[in-house]
């Protein structure tokens, strides 16, 4: 499947109305799970690939270079899978946006998310955030479905406001309906405090709305059949980076207490050479 295959799968999924779920990747390794799980999408999470590359939190420490270089590697790995892509604010200006916009659609990305927090941004279910003005913030969401339009690499555009926690949930969605009046393909309210605004957000939008599911966060978390009744065409829940951190907790406390099996169940080493691609590199090598 080509990129533009996955961006044309999205674009009509979208447009139907028909909930995408993707569960949320921060590497090649997690995206080629999701897609044996029967997945069609990840979502590529700056707070995962923070934690997991660095050990840092989603705070605006890492950027464009480093997303970037994550994000090639994990479509490389994965051809068969809908990667949409955490772009945070663009890393910069207008301009920033738009190579970042181009460099993502380089890379495999079907689609891009650009948000109006101020940078340093950080994680959308923490403490503290600032947004943009307006004008600065409809400017980046222009920026990127000009530079989709301008080079000719087909690209979704996700247009995320984080204005609900400093500014109230009306001025969050007067953020999305001019996200929306600027081109933008599928619109992101993030944090709703409860399920009535997740109701609200969908139901007033009239365009394709996407859902975070965070564990813990500032908005419930509901199943893939409440959110598609509510009218959601694409929804992201965390389980890799979360599920993947308990099971080594555990593990790793069964080895520290002198059982090496214990813990968390343990992935056998033929299933772990074969996600890794050792079958097909010992197939290919044969030939030379």
């Amino acid at each position: 499947m080509t990129r533009n295959d996955r961006v044309t799968f999205l674009r009509e999924r979208f447009a139907a109305r028909e909930l995408v779920v993707a569960p949320c990747c921060y590497d090649a390794i997690s995206a080629r799970i999701i897609h044996e799980a029967g997945f069609p999408a990840t979502f590529m999470s700056g707070f995962g690939v923070a934690a997991a590359r660095y050990g840092l939190p989603d705070n605006g420490l890492i950027g464009y270079a480093e997303m970037v270089e994550t994000l090639r590697l994990i479509c490389a790995a994965n051809p068969e899978i809908a990667v949409v892509a955490d772009g945070d604010t663009g890393y910069g200006n207008a301009m920033n946006v738009r190579n970042t916009t181009i460099g993502y659609a380089q890379a495999g990305a079907a689609a891009i998310m650009i948000e109006d927090q101020v940078t340093p941004k950080r994680c959308g279910h923490m403490e503290g955030k600032s947004v943009v003005p307006l004008e600065e913030a409809r400017t980046r969401i222009r920026a990127a479905v000009d530079a989709r339009r301008e080079s000719g690499l087909d690209i979704l555009i996700v247009a995320r406001t984080d204005a609900r926690a400093p500014h109230g949930f009306d001025e969050a969605m007067r953020r999305m309906h001019a996200f929306k009046a600027e081109g933008a393909d599928l619109l992101f309210l993030e944090a709703p405090a409860n399920e009535d605004e997740l109701r609200r957000f969908a139901a007033e939008i009239d365009a394709p709305a996407m859902a975070n599911l965070v564990p813990g966060g500032k908005t419930p978390v509901l199943s893939p059949a409440q959110l598609q009744h509510m009218g959601f065409a694409f929804a992201i829940y965390h389980q890799a980076l979360f599920g993947a951190i308990e099971a080594m907790k555990r593990a790793f406390a069964a080895l520290a207490a002198g059982d090496p099996e214990g813990g968390a169940p343990s992935t056998p080493f033929a299933e772990v050479k074969r996600l890794a691609g050792a079958e097909i590199y010992a197939e290919t090598s044969a030939k030379y």
